[in-house]
């Protein structure tokens, strides 16, 4: 039975197969992205004697997300899911779990509360280096060092690649990290192939091309020729775009600027200026900034009335799905689109890493045996047998490519099960039917509730998002600068932006130049010279 196609599992387990460095690898990922040999001491928890796991009772709380889609009659914390995952626990280690709940999206803000008023549970966790790194050098955190050593070989073993020193300040370990399932694209373009064919286009290969195309649309009256949201916390509307009028000269550059700074990039400027043209030209979304909560662009994505779109990956996946429904055919309206030259006609595709989350054990509220405990449960949730279980509940099914069937929502909310179970799903999502694009292809298409996109849709899918294929280089530190004024520039990054495309053409100028300012008066030169010159020492 074709299963019905949620958003959740498309973002955590489909794969960019093509590509090198998925799979149960023991080897990390170095800061420009290749292979390296993981480390692991010979004291690792292999050697752990078995008695040493299953010690005397100890309580333990780990947060989670709370999305607002918990099963009826039941909670984030308390349903089906967390009370096999606490079975598990007890009978295995004589581990007491609670679950904490932390509404998704304040999450971070909620977990600094927690942590300055001595409340955090035992296992939080966050996407922010910056504040990791704020946790770790100011003594909030554990030293996972030797509980890791002791008790992380799954984690060595199935996460490794993951590690990478990211979660490491010195020669301490304050953080063990997530690993991704998935070699994803960080975002994607999407253009309506019927309106091309309707205005006789071919697929555009360029921006100049991209530009063409969305002045046809305009003149043609198709509807909205480029669709942006408002949100405040991603750049994803934007990045790709202006990141293509940048020229990387080398990987010190590439990590000064890394993605956060890449707005204010030597040449990025053109691009925020081609934005505001076509904005004041009517191609972009007029109000767009005020749809903070992009309801009104994924509903205008599946109502039909927009031209072309740049978001995260696979999130208008559900989206597209309604507007094939609705025209009556698969592969009816929007294709995925890299035509973002770069000025030497390339192209550059900013990759995810393979972390995800920085996991963490709070100092204040965790004593010795519960780090010790907190350190067997992660260990527990890297091993991909129990992964997978979690993931995709224990009463999970698999295809017969191989692949696990996402339970469909009615189907988890009858059995009591969470509606995102990814969220308890903290360590690994690394499965190794994830390594193969063409089986994921596949599996994407017989999963489909309505067949909305064809095997071979899927396919061109990860061929157009490997094509320039990138990573920034990485390191694990943050200089104080950055620590200090991070967070805020960030902040201040996406409504300079936001005022540079929507500025008034005669105005462009001096709203750039004013922005500006703001950001450097704010602390950005000084987290770029402090980014410049901890290359320069480590290389």
């Amino acid at each position: 039975m074709k299963k019905k196609l949620l958003a959740t599992v498309l973002s955590a387990c489909m794969v960019m197969g093509v590509l090198a460095g998925c799979g149960n690898s023991k080897a990390p990922a170095d800061t420009n992205g290749t292979q390296t040999a993981d480390s692991t001491s010979d004291s690792g928890s292999a050697d752990t004697a078995a008695e040493d796991l299953k010690g005397d009772e100890v309580d333990i709380t780990v947060m989670v997300w709370d999305r607002g889609n918990a099963a009826p009659n039941t909670t984030t914390e308390d349903n089906a899911l967390t009370q096999w995952i606490q079975k598990q626990m007890k009978d295995l280690y004589n581990i007491n779990v609670t679950y904490v709940s932390v509404p998704r999206s304040e999450s971070d803000d909620k977990v600094n509360i927690m942590m300055s008023g001595g409340t955090a549970p035992n296992i939080v966790f966050t996407y922010s280096q910056d504040l990791f790194y704020n946790y770790a050098s100011s003594g909030a955190l554990k030293d996972l060092s030797s509980l890791y050593q002791q008790y992380g070989s799954n984690i060595q073993q199935y996460c490794g690649e993951a590690q990478n020193g990211i979660g490491d300040l010195g020669d301490q370990k304050f953080a063990v990290m997530k690993q991704r399932g998935t070699e994803n694209a960080r975002h994607t373009a999407y253009i309506r192939k019927d309106w091309l064919d309707q205005l006789g286009m071919d697929v555009p290969k360029t921006k100049e091309e991209l530009g063409k195309y969305l002045y046809a649309v305009k003149d043609a009256g198709l509807g909205t020729p480029w669709a942006m949201s408002g949100r405040s916390d991603t750049e994803k509307m934007y990045l790709n775009f202006v990141g293509s009028y940048v020229t990387l000269t080398d990987d010190k550059m590439a990590y000064t600027y890394a993605e956060s700074y890449m707005a204010v990039a030597p040449g990025a400027k053109d691009g925020l200026k081609q934005l505001n043209e076509w904005y004041n030209d009517g191609l972009i979304t007029q109000d767009f900034p005020t749809d903070t909560d992009e309801s009104v662009f994924l509903a205008d994505v599946a109502n039909g009335k927009v031209g072309f779109v740049l978001d995260d990956t696979t999130h208008i996946w559900d989206s597209i799905a309604v507007l094939n429904t609705t025209l009556g055919a698969e592969d009816a309206s929007f294709i995925p689109v890299q035509c973002f030259d770069l000025p030497d006609g390339s192209y550059r595709t900013p990759f995810e890493y393979r972390y995800a989350m920085f996991v963490m054990i709070p100092e204040e509220t965790t004593n010795d045996e519960q780090a010790a405990a907190c350190m067997k449960y992660l260990n527990w949730l890297a091993d991909p047998a129990n992964a997978v279980q979690v993931r995709y509940t224990p009463e999970l099914t698999y295809d017969e490519l191989g692949v696990a069937n996402e339970p469909s929502t009615a189907d988890k909310e009858a059995k009591g099960y969470p509606g995102t179970c990814d969220d308890l799903c903290i360590m690994n999502l690394n499965f190794d039917w994830v390594n193969d694009y063409e089986t994921m292809s596949k599996s994407q298409y017989a999963a489909q509730e309505q067949d909305w996109a064809s095997v071979e849709w899927y396919e061109n899918y990860y061929d157009v998002c490997a094509n320039g294929k990138y990573r920034f280089p990485i390191y694990g530190y943050i200089s104080d600068e950055q620590a200090t004024y991070g967070t805020d520039i960030k902040n201040k990054m996406l409504t300079f932006v936001y005022n540079c495309i929507c500025a008034p053409s005669d105005q462009f100028e001096t709203v750039y130049q004013k922005g500006y300012d703001e950001l450097v008066n704010s602390g950005l030169q000084k987290i770029l010279d402090a980014r410049a010159a901890y290359y320069d020492s480590v290389n």
